[in-house]
C-alpha cells in the first residue's frame, strides 16, 4: 500500500511538472504561421518575449491572468532567447512559473526575414503583441503596465478587426 501511494504521488506530481516544462520549437516563421492558421477556431493572442527582457517578463502574468479569464480566447507566447540559454534559462523559468499558457521558442535567428510577415513595421523589438482573429490581426510594439490595460486592448483590438 506504501508503495501503491508513492506511485500514485509521483505520478500526480510529474503530471504538473511535465507540463510546465513543455515547449514547442518553431525553426522558422513558416512553423510558427501553420501552427496560427491549425490554431484558428478561436481569436489568438500572441505574446513575443525573451527572458532577458525585463518589461517582457513583468507582463507575462498579465497574459496568465488573460489566458485563465478568458476562455474565447487562446494565449501563446513566443520566446525569442537565445539558443544556448533555453535549456539553462528558459525551461527552467516556465517550470518555475507554471504557465498554463501555449509557451512555444523561435528558434530561427534571422529575424530580419521573418519580422516582416508579422507586420511590416514590426522593429524586432520586444515585448510584442498581436492579436489575430481568422486572417485579420492587431499588430503593437508596448509593454503593457496591467492586466486591466492588455484586457482592454484585447478587447478593443478584436471588436476593430471583427
Amino acid at each position: 500500500m506504501r508503495y501503491f501511494r508513492l506511485i500514485a504521488f509521483s505520478v500526480f506530481f510529474l503530471s504538473f511538472s511535465v507540463k510546465a516544462q513543455d515547449l514547442i520549437t518553431f525553426q522558422n516563421f513558416d512553423e510558427l504561421n501553420a501552427y496560427i492558421q491549425n490554431n484558428s477556431d478561436k481569436p489568438l493572442v500572441v505574446n513575443f518575449w525573451a527572458t532577458w527582457c525585463a518589461p517582457c517578463v513583468k507582463e507575462l502574468p498579465y497574459f496568465q491572468k488573460l489566458h485563465q479569464e478568458n476562455p474565447n480566447i487562446k494565449v501563446v507566447t513566443v520566446s525569442l532567447d537565445f539558443d544556448k540559454q533555453v535549456e539553462s534559462k528558459l525551461k527552467p523559468f516556465l517550470k518555475k512559473k507554471n504557465y498554463s499558457f501555449v509557451t512555444t521558442y523561435m528558434a530561427d535567428k534571422k529575424f530580419n526575414n521573418w519580422i516582416s510577415k508579422v507586420d511590416e513595421n514590426w522593429s524586432g523589438s520586444i515585448p510584442a503583441t498581436w492579436i489575430i482573429n481568422g486572417n485579420k490581426g492587431v499588430f503593437v510594439e508596448q509593454e503593457f503596465a496591467s492586466f486591466e490595460e492588455l484586457n482592454q486592448f484585447v478587447n478593443e483590438s478584436l471588436t476593430k478587426i471583427n
